[in-house]
């Protein structure tokens, strides 16, 4: 399988995924710490992939996503954006409301 094709499996698989610099427990960098607590902070399960690990991934997911940061958060196979976006969305609210909308669906329709 190729680098996109791992992508594409990644994201499709998981209803929410976050790409990002080492793990949420011990992010490389302040924008992935920044917006994995954010994420935690909804108290749903996420998936994540740490692009420091997976050089392929790191070199391909910009051009694939159209979107030349890290991190970067999909929800439902969708770009949500980066740490700036997942911050505002944190701060408003959405963001809660979008992870556990999306969260209890997956859950939904595996039961």
């Amino acid at each position: 399988m190729d680098i996109i094709e791992t992508i594409k499996s990644q994201i499709e698989s998981n209803p929410v995924l976050i790409y990002m610099k080492g793990s949420p427990n011990q992010p490389q960098c302040g924008f992935s710490a920044r917006s994995s607590q954010a994420l935690m902070a909804c108290g749903e399960r996420f998936a994540y992939i740490d692009i420091l690990a997976n050089p392929d991934i790191r070199a391909s997911l910009p051009g694939y996503a159209n979107w030349p940061t890290f991190p970067q958060l999909w929800v439902k196979g969708e770009l949500i954006g980066g740490c700036d976006i997942i911050c505002e969305m944190a701060d408003s609210g959405e963001l809660q409301t979008l992870i556990k909308e999306n969260v209890a669906k997956e859950s939904a329709e595996e039961g």
